[in-house]
């Protein structure tokens, strides 16, 4: 039997998605696009031809197409850990905490610190959901 893990992003507060982050991903090969301008725009993330892109835009945890019951919350962030002790319908909670390459913003390490980080969490769960989907399949 196999089995679809779908993931989700929403954090306390609206925002937009880093546009250093998005440069990050693309310079590792991803392909993406926006239509939009605004203050929190829409980016369309493309890993392959034979996939729809993933729709990513900065939303709070809660807002659409966000679930909201039965799931695990990953808490990728000292802030939002500390600040959301609590999910509402999250019957999972695993803060896994990243050094938040911000920090390096402006300075000549920033480049580095967003593509280690994104491969380092890539990484992580990548092999997290192999283990997940491996443990749900022998079943």
């Amino acid at each position: 039997m196999g089995i679809e893990i779908q993931t989700f992003s929403g954090g306390i507060e609206e925002t937009a998605f880093n546009e250093r982050a998005v440069a990050a991903l693309k310079r590792q090969g991803f392909r993406i696009e926006t239509n939009s301008k605004t203050p929190n725009p829409h980016y369309f993330i493309s890993f392959s031809e034979l996939e729809a892109p993933i729709e990513a835009f900065s939303k709070i945890y809660n807002e659409a197409p966000n679930p909201y019951e039965e799931f695990a919350t990953v808490m990728v962030c000292g802030h939002a850990d500390e600040n959301c002790p609590i999910i509402p319908g999250a019957e999972k909670r695993i803060p896994l905490r990243y050094e938040d390459p911000k920090k390096y913003d402006g300075t000549s390490l920033e480049t580095l610190k967003y593509e280690e980080r994104s491969l380092q969490i890539a990484s992580e769960m990548l092999f997290v959901f192999s283990k997940v989907k491996g443990q749900i399949d022998d079943k």
